[in-house]
């Protein structure tokens, strides 16, 4: 029986969402992260108290504005 495949990658738009839905979602999504797993996030601003914690637990982290006002974000463990 074949195995399931993983998505490479957990999406979550956060756009119009307030502290501290965007930290606990993106909590919840790391906690259940799979190996080779990534998540992208977007986001109105950027979220540095997320970044300490991602430095903090050795997770990879870029951020780039693709437009005015929204953030993209990836996140990968090292």
């Amino acid at each position: 029986m074949p195995q399931p495949t993983v998505p490479p990658e957990v999406f979550l738009d956060l756009r119009g969402s307030f502290p501290p839905e965007p930290m606990e979602r993106v909590l919840d999504a790391l906690a259940g992260l799979l190996a080779g797993q990534q998540i992208r996030l977007l986001i109105e601003r950027e979220p540095h108290p997320l970044f300490r914690i991602l430095e903090k637990n050795n997770y990879r982290y870029s951020s780039t504005e693709p437009e005015p006002g929204l953030y993209q974000i990836l996140i990968q463990e090292r």
